[in-house]
């Protein structure tokens, strides 16, 4: 990442840590509404640690490598350098689209995703929740953009400040905005029905950026007026605090539901299955929780 992209990330980012949070904490305990805890934020904090120094990791040694190998083979395609910015904006957005549906779509997946979802608030601290492992696969789904000739340190630049759209959307103090953007943007409104355990929400607004694909492929919610979000996810976690059970609590829980399975076939099920899936039905996913409120 050269010099000047550095310093637009820092431009950027550093407003979040240093007005637009406190400003949060403060109007939010003003109005009595208290979206914040020492306990909580703490946990965003660390788990955001947790995923920068894996990432930081990967990235130089792992990530950067395997985009480098695939961009060797890029197609011979002359950007102009304004359409160059604008589709990489959009293709990386939508490799994220894909990479969040994957998440919420296998267990073994949401496993590494699920301590994003996990807290009970929802401020924007909770942006900095982090899925710990998840930079130990996401660079796969650049190799793409790779292909097209788009340069590994540009998609890697555009994820980054795509990411800082995306922690600006966890917020409670922002109800609706204006019909336009709501239809094409990703808002504060569509992404709180992302982290709501409400069962209509489940597994809805993967968008980071667009929410037309969402809108696309079938994956929309709107913010219901008689349906509160209730933040967090659908089974508490027994230990929240636990700086190594915070991580790791589903995979215990696939280890135990894969014990209870008779056959080698519905063990694997267990991990590439969707949350919820169970071999003798006791436990329901979200199509099918979904399917029960429309009988």
């Amino acid at each position: 990442m050269d010099q000047l992209q550095k310093q637009i990330l820092w431009l950027f980012s550093v407003p979040i840590y240093a007005i637009i949070i406190p400003l949060e904490i403060l109007l939010s305990n003003f109005n009595h509404r208290k979206f914040y805890s020492w306990k909580e934020t703490f946990v965003n904090i660390y788990l955001n640690l947790l995923n920068s120094g894996i990432d930081i990791i990967l990235r130089l040694f792992i990530g950067l490598t395997i985009l480098n190998f695939f961009f060797q083979y890029h197609l011979s395609i002359n950007w102009n350098p304004i359409i160059y910015w604008i589709i990489l904006l959009f293709g990386e957005d939508l490799l994220f689209w894909l990479e969040h549906f994957v998440d919420h779509s296998s267990r073994l997946f949401w496993a590494v995703h699920v301590t994003h979802h996990s807290s009970p608030e929802y401020n924007l601290s909770t942006g900095f929740r982090s899925s710990v492992f998840m930079p130990v696969y996401k660079y796969l789904y650049f190799i793409p953009l790779m292909l097209l000739n788009f340069r590994p340190m540009d998609v890697v630049f555009m994820y980054s400040f795509t990411q800082i759209y995306g922690i600006l959307v966890h917020t409670q103090a922002i109800k609706k905005l204006p019909r336009w953007v709501e239809y094409i943007f990703v808002t504060p409104s569509h992404h709180r029905v992302h982290h709501a355990s409400n069962v209509p929400y489940l597994d809805k607004n993967m968008g980071m950026v667009f929410i037309f694909w969402d809108r696309l492929f079938g994956t929309f919610q709107e913010e219901l007026p008689d349906e509160t979000p209730h933040y967090g996810i659908t089974k508490p976690i027994e230990k929240p605090y636990h700086p190594i059970h915070i991580v790791t609590h589903e995979w215990k829980e696939i280890g135990k539901d894969m014990r209870k399975a008779t056959s080698i076939k519905d063990k694997i099920k267990y991990l590439i299955q969707p949350p919820g899936w169970s071999h003798d039905g006791s436990t329901k996913t979200t199509k099918e929780l979904q399917a029960q409120l429309h009988k």
